[in-house]
């Protein structure tokens, strides 16, 4: 009788911690539902008295958030692939590709992770600056083109593939560049799925670096852009509810959809003997 108990026990626990993590996004939905000063009564209402999608149609119609969405959309989706391909080169090659100074050069990058991103900010700026990038989609693109923490990731994943496969088509007379497309990209389809969602997550949800280096208002991104309409309309809780939902929910959606390949990719070693 002990075992059904403790896993109830364990189940309901489970059930509540999950229940206190989807409130506040279940409340956000809600609220964004509303009519404008419905969320500001006493007590606040769960939920809409007349649910309605007027807050988003005013987002799009006149906040001009479909701009600032599809802006978000070309940044992160062209990160993802650019960084992506840079870090899955360089992880796979700190695995299995034998050169000089390998393991210095992979513990010096590993070093720069504990410098936090903000102190490279002004010189990265001022360094952009001097290249004239400033205020352009390649200005943000460029610090997030190789991350150490990714090709950390896929420099883990790629030394638990057996390198007898790869001395076999060595053997066979294939070329590295083909021994990497055709051979160790697949292998890899696990990690590179999760590198692809935490940085297309990373840059979707990035506000600090868009708000320094793009001047101009009509480049901006959603968290940029949600910030300065909830200076506009400080009060107007209803429409920055429904500005959260439309940045949440792309990105919950990629999640849910990917959750697979993400949850592989991280256990990848953990039942390796």
């Amino acid at each position: 009788m002990k075992a059904p108990v403790a896993a109830i026990a364990v189940n309901a626990a489970l059930a509540f911690i999950a229940l206190s993590t989807l409130a506040p996004l279940l409340w956000m939905l809600s609220v964004s539902l509303m009519a404008p000063g419905e969320a500001s009564a006493q007590p606040p209402p769960l939920l809409p008295a007349s649910p309605t999608l007027a807050n988003f149609h005013t987002l799009f119609t006149r906040a001009g958030m479909g701009r600032y969405f599809f802006n978000s959309l070309l940044v992160a989706s062209a990160l993802t692939l650019v960084s992506g391909a840079f870090n899955v080169m360089a992880g796979y090659a700190f695995a299995k590709l034998n050169f000089k100074g390998r393991a210095r050069l992979f513990a010096l990058l590993l070093t720069t992770l504990v410098i936090p991103a903000q102190v490279a900010m002004m010189p990265l700026f001022l360094m952009l600056k001097g290249m004239g990038l400033v205020n352009t989609y390649a200005g943000v693109l460029v610090p997030g083109l190789a991350s150490i923490f990714g090709i950390f990731l896929v420099r883990q994943y790629a030394m638990t593939l057996p390198n007898d496969l790869l001395e076999a088509a060595r053997i066979d007379g294939a070329s590295e560049w083909r021994i990497f497309t055709a051979v160790v990209v697949p292998l890899l389809k696990p990690i590179i799925v999760t590198l692809a969602i935490f940085t297309f997550l990373g840059s979707w949800n990035d506000f600090m670096w868009p708000l320094i280096v793009l001047t101009d208002s009509e480049r901006h991104t959603l968290p940029v852009a949600l910030a300065a309409l909830s200076r506009e309309r400080v009060q107007d809780n209803e429409l920055m509810m429904a500005g959260s939902v439309v940045t949440v929910l792309p990105v919950l959606a990629l999640f849910l959809a990917m959750q697979r390949y993400y949850i592989q990719g991280l256990m990848v070693g953990s039942v390796k003997g």
